[in-house]
């Protein structure tokens, strides 16, 4: 299942050319993935008190399109879970129109708190906490 979330972009988030900051896609990509989370019943404080958190072990963006102030976007997010300790999500940041402006690729984890480890099955211990588990794809 494809979750999103609408973004305007903000002014104070242009950069010298006048388009949106390579940092600030980043922010976009990572705000979306919490409202995912919180939207599936596994808000931060629900993880941290399960001894839990989610970590990025890598991301790979492709830009396609600018983004000037006012614009409309909205991020999606996508899991692919995996076997083992990982699991994959894809995100789209889309102009109402429809144009892609950027494809960001994840790599993640969840990261025991108190071993400082990833959890085995991260998708399981997901499933766990969701009240929306079909959100999460699981």
């Amino acid at each position: 299942m494809t979750f999103s979330v609408p973004v305007v972009v903000r002014g104070y988030e242009l950069d010298t050319q006048g388009h949106l900051n390579q940092a600030v896609y980043l922010q976009y990509a990572e705000h979306a993935r919490w409202e995912l989370l919180r939207a599936a019943g596994v808000a931060q404080d629900k993880l941290i008190e399960a001894g839990v958190g989610p970590v990025v072990l890598e991301t790979n963006i492709k830009y396609f399109r600018e983004l000037r102030g006012g614009d409309e976007v909205t991020i999606s997010c996508e899991f692919a879970w995996t076997e083992g300790k990982i699991f994959r999500m894809r995100q789209q940041i889309r102009k109402l129109d429809g144009t892609v402006s950027a494809e960001i690729a994840v790599v993640g984890g969840l990261l025991d708190l108190a071993e400082r480890k990833l959890v085995a099955d991260p998708g399981e211990r997901f499933r766990a906490l969701a009240e929306r588990p079909d959100l999460l794809d699981l």
